[in-house]
């Protein structure tokens, strides 16, 4: 709870606690009833890694992760005693790409590349792994059943795993197939061994790869490795030197039947031509129908431009304007030339003589004459470019009516051709695949392998004299690891998980109160009683240090009047009130401790008391205040017990009998000191804080819930409770990670006082 949410009240004077806490004094600032404590570890960045923090959480989880630690290497170390021992056997080999070939027929042997192929290398070890070679290697080993089960031998350790898991209906069913002898089964077992127990290694930047093979028996590995490296030569030479004879084989075959493809197609092209009629000329295939309707269809074309000129030709000649070509090779300009002289002679002598003058009317008559031979021309012209046009009319409608004849035919002879064509593209097809094979058959029948082999063994395989695995070094190496990541990893997780109130820290910053101190908690074979009466156990002097920082609590000292509560019960708040009252003795104050717990008191066990009149009556009116103190073995400790549980305690305090009672107490002793109930789901600490002096709040170290104890401050401050701060309980040093040296932020430290460790303020 922040400062700014904590009620008003009446302001006090500011004090400042010296207390060495390693980041700096504390300040508290007391704003009516809430105190707020402001710190420099406040103030740091949130986003800041604490290291030593984490370093806490592994020492305060150490039994856990040692735990974890031992169980793993325990684990690793008995997996590696129990399992069967593997030998591991190697071949070294060296692969290299193929050599120079005196023929080199495309398709049937690698070509020569020396450069870096990873494809090829990969190739290679797929084919070292292949099950066709794992087969092979099985059979010339000999591999039987029984050597099988030698091989497959599970140990101790994989029978016990294969009692945990049985085997389905169907799994021994395939075993008794398998253990009848079936020959199939048994190969397929075997390649299956070789398959599983071998490894490819290649080696780094080199064209070598090692062969390992791991079984039970180092005499079997060997000889497994070395025979996987014989067979995987053995194979790749039968297949390069059997390429060239299955090729060959192949071919022979493939030229019979296509030769006899080839011929079939060709009977049937000819007998369909035959039997439709159809002659193909040309390169092209086409027919004679197509052909002349070709021709005839560029012959259609000139005769249609022919006749658009002379149709034009035509035109013009029809409208007066006759072409200039026609009447050049006519006599029409001679005629026209001579005509117009004779007009000259006839104007120039008309001016001497009258048209009825016989030489006027002569040459009137040549004009006339000349008019007549010209018309006789131009007739002569049009009727000719009329005839032209007719001409070219005629041979485009020739031409026309044959084509659509022959159209009709070619269109007949194109529909019967169909099935001609696709017998033709067939005889084509089978004709250029009879010539390819012939040709590579030729060419294989020539080439010739005269290549080295391009794997080799560099180093053979020996028994092996160390088992390869398990390897008890790395299992236990692999198992420190493992253990201690496991170890952290669960601390942490309980750690983060884990929502109680641990250290003083947590109480600082989680719940923004001081600590006014810190109570060991005791081992399991200490007596409350015989610590609490020892006054050098670091018990009491933890106690006495909580009286110290009650006496600068407030400005007048330790209040006059104390509530001792806690956010639920059992967090130690009546060993609490006890010790600080009879601490308060010490110092020669008169101290009355009163049991307000109505519904589950204590003190009177712890102190020995008879609760017959208590509290209660006094609240209810039954009794006076001296009737209702009690005396201890201290003359200066005087109690009030509960008395009987009453039905109603919250109705009792919330009289004014509780103001009178505490009136009355710290006019006649120094210090009241209440033991009250929890805070939570009840109203009566609440009821109790507000008319008390100071209220300190007890948290049970690793017990007290985060939640639960800010719920308790914030029911406190709702009640307007003056709470001087929290006092940590039960709390092991060592447990949360502080080690056995130092404590809580080196404010408080472990030191050997006598013959017993003591807990002192620093």
């Amino acid at each position: 709870m922040t400062e700014e949410h904590l009620p008003a009240g009446p302001a006090d004077d500011h004090r400042r606690l010296p207390a060495r806490t390693g980041t700096g004094a504390v300040d508290l600032h007391r704003g009516g009833t809430a105190l707020v404590l402001d710190t420099q570890e406040e103030r740091r960045d949130d986003d800041e890694i604490d290291l030593l923090a984490y370093w806490r959480i592994l020492v305060k989880r150490r039994r856990l992760i040692a735990s974890v630690l031992a169980g793993v290497v325990a684990i690793a170390l008995l997996a590696t005693l129990t399992a069967t021992p593997i030998y591991r056997a190697t071949t070294v080999l060296q692969l290299d790409k193929e050599g120079i070939q005196v023929v080199q027929v495309d398709g049937i042997q690698p070509g020569d590349d020396r450069g870096f192929d990873p494809a090829f290398l990969q190739t290679q070890y797929e084919l070292i792994k292949s099950r066709s070679l794992a087969e092979r290697v099985a059979n010339e080993l000999g591999l039987d059943r029984a050597a099988l089960e030698r091989l497959s031998e599970p140990g101790w350790l994989g029978r016990m795993l294969a009692l945990l898991k049985p085997k389905g209906r169907q799994e021994e069913t395939g075993r008794t197939a398998s253990a009848g002898g079936d020959a199939a089964a048994e190969l397929r077992d075997a390649a299956k061994l070789i398959g599983d127990s071998l490894s490819i290694e290649p080696v780094r930047n080199s064209r070598l790869v090692k062969i390992n093979f791991d079984s039970p028996s180092p005499q079997f590995s060997a000889r497994a490795a070395n025979a996987i490296a014989e067979g995987y030569i053995a194979s790749g030479l039968e297949r390069r030197f059997g390429a060239s004879s299955y090729a060959k084989t192949y071919l022979e075959d493939q030229l019979k039947l296509t030769k006899a493809k080839l011929e079939e197609s060709e009977r049937k092209l000819v007998q369909f031509a035959q039997q439709e009629n159809l002659i193909n000329t040309g390169e092209n295939g086409q027919s004679l129908a197509v052909q002349n309707l070709t021709q005839l269809n560029a012959a259609l074309a000139a005769a249609q431009d022919q006749r658009i000129r002379a149709q034009a030709r035509w035109r013009q000649a029809s409208s007066g304007a006759m072409p200039a070509d026609m009447i050049g090779n006519s006599n029409i300009r001679v005629l026209q030339q001579q005509k117009g002289q004779l007009q000259s002679q006839y104007q120039l002598k008309l001016q001497t003589f009258k048209p009825d003058y016989p030489e006027m009317q002569q040459l009137k008559s040549q004009i006339d004459e000349l008019d007549r031979q010209i018309a006789k021309e131009i007739a002569g012209v049009r009727a000719s470019v009329k005839a032209e046009y007719d001409a070219a009319a005629a041979q485009e409608q020739m031409l026309s009516q044959q084509i659509a004849a022959l159209r009709t035919q070619a269109l007949d002879v194109d529909g019967r051709s169909i099935q001609y064509n696709i017998l033709k593209r067939e005889v084509d097809t089978n004709r250029q695949l009879y010539d390819g094979l012939l040709q590579r058959f030729k060419e294989v029948g020539v080439a010739g392998d005269v290549r080295a082999n391009n794997i080799s063994i560099i180093d053979r395989a020996e028994v092996p004299r160390w088992r390869f695995k398990p390897n008890l070094t790395l299992n236990l190496a692999i198992g420190l690891l493992l253990g201690a990541m496991l170890g952290v990893l669960a601390a942490f997780l309980l750690e983060f998980l884990d929502d109680t109130i641990k250290t003083p820290d947590d109480v600082e910053h989680k719940l923004r109160l001081p600590v006014l101190g810190i109570i060991p908690k005791l081992g399991p074979k200490d007596n409350l009683s015989e610590v609490a009466s020892d006054l050098q156990s670091s018990f009491s002097e933890a106690y006495r240090s909580v009286r110290t920082a009650l006496q600068f609590a407030t400005d007048h000292g330790v209040p006059k009047s104390l509530l001792v509560t806690s956010s639920g019960p059992g967090e130690g708040k009546s060993t609490t009130a006890l010790a600080l009252a009879r601490n308060l003795t010490q110092l020669g104050k008169r101290v009355l401790l009163v049991d307000a717990d109505l519904r589950k008191p204590s003190l009177h066990k712890t102190l020995g008391l008879k609760a017959e009149s208590g509290l209660s009556h006094l609240l209810a009116g039954g009794c006076t205040f001296g009737a209702a103190v009690q005396h201890t073995e201290d003359e200066r400790l005087h109690v009030i017990l509960a008395g009987p549980l009453p039905p109603n305690p919250a109705e009792l305090l919330s009289g004014s009998k509780l103001v009178s009672l505490l009136t009355v107490g710290t006019e006649r002793y120094d210090h009241v000191i209440i033991d009250g109930p929890p805070v939570l789901g009840l109203a009566d600490a609440p009821i109790l804080a507000n008319a008390i002096d100071g209220t300190l709040l007890v948290i049970n170290s690793a017990k007290t819930k985060i939640g639960a104890a800010q719920a308790a401050l914030k029911r406190l401050y709702a009640a307007r409770a003056r709470i001087l701060g929290g006092l940590l309980t039960k709390y092991d040093a060592r447990a949360a990670g502080y080690g056995y040296g130092y404590g809580y932020g080196g404010a408080y430290a472990y030191y050997s006082y006598g013959d017993k460790p003591r807990l002192t303020k620093g």
